[in-house]
């Protein structure tokens, strides 16, 4: 199904949520490839994953040939170390990159967990962002209503509500964020590892209000580097490596091929109050 350039269709809503990518490549551009600094730090970060694109650009190889299906009830975990093309392959569901080879299918409503910041107008007001959100979603007047009050009550940003997001602080906008991205439940759900800036009472409602989203998705593709979330949360694991798929699997047998011992369990998924997200 490979294809000289990149072919995506995304957020088909009829039926059953699925997913299926076949031979999925996505190349970075390096505009100024030739000059010698950047070029070594490149190498040294990217080793064996440069390459020229038919404009004989020099380019890193963020992905390269990945094949997989999904269908509804399927929990898919993204393992590898930082680089290996996790975070690359999500933002290509979400429809942020391209292929440039290869085809991609997500049939039903996307949910893209992956930056707080992600879709935020900076200029206008929180209660603008939720309604631009509301709106973009294809929610009438009165679900935006009920979504305006249900991320100002979970965000708790008081009067702040109504004034412009680039005032707040780190933390006002990652509750803001939080609540915008967990507000409206997606058939497939891609969710980059979240590490959550708050109060304790923050983090509990963070946390119980993720896990009923993720419960809810038909369908989620989640990377993370905590082994105990996968083996809860997920059905199947991919290791990601130069861009590549290593292994691909049941969690348990993919996980320890790929920490070299038996993996740990929680019942949990794991927040920590930090000062923003941070993506694997």
């Amino acid at each position: 199904m490979g294809t000289s350039s990149g072919e995506a269709a995304r957020g088909e809503t009829a039926g059953d949520a699925r997913v299926d990518v076949a031979h999925v490549s996505v190349d970075f551009p390096l505009y100024h490839g030739n000059a010698r600094s950047l070029k070594k730090m490149v190498l040294s970060s990217v080793s064996g994953r440069m390459g020229a694109d038919d404009r004989n650009r020099v380019v890193v190889q963020a992905v390269r040939d990945v094949s997989f299906t999904l269908r509804r009830g399927d929990r898919l975990g993204l393992i590898g170390s930082n680089g290996a093309g996790k975070t690359t392959l999500l933002r290509t569901l979400a429809g942020i990159y391209e292929p440039v080879a290869g085809q991609l299918r997500v049939q039903g409503s996307i949910g893209a967990l992956l930056d707080t910041n992600l879709g935020m107008n900076v200029d206008l007001t929180g209660r603008e962002n939720i309604m631009l959100r509301g709106l973009y979603s294809g929610l009438d007047k009165a679900m935006i209503a009920r979504l305006q009050t249900d991320v100002a009550e979970f965000a708790e940003l008081g009067s702040f509500i109504d004034l412009p997001v680039r005032i707040y602080s780190s933390g006002m906008l990652v509750r803001l964020g939080f609540g915008l991205a967990t507000a409206v439940r997606p058939q497939v759900l891609l969710m980059d590892e979240w590490f959550l800036a708050g109060d304790a009472n923050f983090l509990d409602k963070a946390r119980d209000r993720l896990e009923s989203l993720v419960r809810g998705a038909e369908i989620l593709v989640l990377s993370t580097h905590a082994p105990g979330v996968i083996m809860d949360w997920c059905t199947r694991v991919i290791w990601m490596d130069q861009g590549r798929i290593r292994a691909d699997g049941p969690p348990g047998e993919v996980l320890e091929a790929y920490l070299g011992h038996p993996p740990p369990r929680t019942d949990k998924l794991a927040v920590a109050p930090t000062p923003g997200v941070a993506s694997g």
